[in-house]
């Protein structure tokens, strides 16, 4: 009986998680867009400004770039992770459940690293909406997905 309410849970945390590491995706391709779009121009005849980097955003500040790229990176890893989660979620034995747990501890790893990327940013203050929206995100990710983890590792001892 216990054991059909955490593959409940876990199948709950399970579509959040997707969820929001899709709309992470979004916001992160949205800004990486945006950098690509409106960064430095370097062609013949120009010169590369003083302070040139190669991860230069036009909004935010100086930790947008890594943030933004380690969101993406935790994105699609979170996002892969949710697919193999949901092989274990049909089948809920012990045979399938080292693979989503691997993948779910790779994508929450990635997704605290952002999320410290994140809080440096939050700490440097100048960012816009959709950069507050996005950091938002991984920083419930990084709870939901721990939860989620220990709810298939519990599953697994009580059986």
């Amino acid at each position: 009986m216990a054991n059909q309410q955490l593959k409940s849970v876990a199948g709950l945390l399970l579509l959040l998680n997707f969820c929001m590491y899709v709309i992470v995706l979004g916001i992160g391709g949205w800004a990486m867009n945006r950098a690509i779009d409106h960064g430095f121009i370097i062609g013949p005849g120009f010169d590369l400004p003083a302070h040139f980097s190669p991860i230069y955003f036009p909004m935010g500040n100086a930790a947008t770039g890594f943030f933004v790229t380690f969101a993406l990176i935790a994105g699609v890893v979170g996002a892969a992770s949710a697919i193999s989660g949901i092989n274990h979620i049909r089948s809920w034995t012990a045979d399938s459940l080292p693979s989503a747990a691997a993948a779910a501890t790779v994508a929450w790893t990635l997704t605290l690293l952002a999320m410290g990327f994140a809080c440096k940013e939050i700490e440097l203050r100048i960012r816009n909406a959709r950069l507050r929206t996005l950091e938002a995100f991984l920083i419930i990710l990084s709870a939901t997905q721990l939860l989620y983890i220990a709810a298939i590792h519990s599953a697994a001892s009580r059986r």
